[in-house]
């Protein structure tokens, strides 16, 4: 088995936070990244392919394919955009670099037109990635709207 890997990167922001729960609380968890204005990362995505290389080109895939698919499904859609507010698929997800990577990976894997998707990487600075290898995991989809206010005992109310 060969893996390649295609490195790219995009600029984006977003703001962690978890409607379900209090001001309070996403402060405490979420503390900077909780900043109601967002903000903001250069990122780097890695995306490995693995396959046995074809005895025609020597390819697993061909990295100039390999990007165009990256750009064409991810990096358009997020790049200089605010997660939480700009990308549609990830409309309710908390856009942490964990959720990134499988959101990326469930766009990605049926996209490969030779060798497997083996993993993608998100980094969110130069000292912290995250890296998803398609392991099934649940990601919640929490409810967005500009009308939803947590108040203190809990309960999300619609106005």
């Amino acid at each position: 088995m060969v893996y390649v890997t295609r490195r790219t990167t995009f600029s984006a922001s977003h703001r962690l936070y978890n409607p379900l729960l209090s001001d309070a609380d996403n402060e405490r968890i979420f503390d900077k990244c909780n900043n109601p204005n967002g903000h903001g990362h250069n990122y780097v995505l890695e995306v490995t392919v693995c396959g046995v290389p074809d005895p025609l080109t020597g390819y697993v895939l061909d990295l100039k394919r390999l990007r165009d698919i990256i750009e064409e499904h991810i990096i358009e859609k997020v790049d200089h955009r605010h997660l939480n507010e700009d990308v549609d698929f990830l409309r309710g997800i908390i856009p942490t670099a964990e959720n990134l990577a499988w959101a990326f990976w469930q766009i990605l894997e049926q996209k490969i037109p030779s060798g497997r998707l083996y993993s993608i990487r998100v980094y969110e600075s130069e000292n912290n990635f995250v890296e998803y290898r398609g392991e099934p995991i649940d990601v919640p989809r929490y409810l967005v709207s500009t009308t939803t206010t947590l108040h203190d005992d809990d309960e999300i109310l619609q106005r």
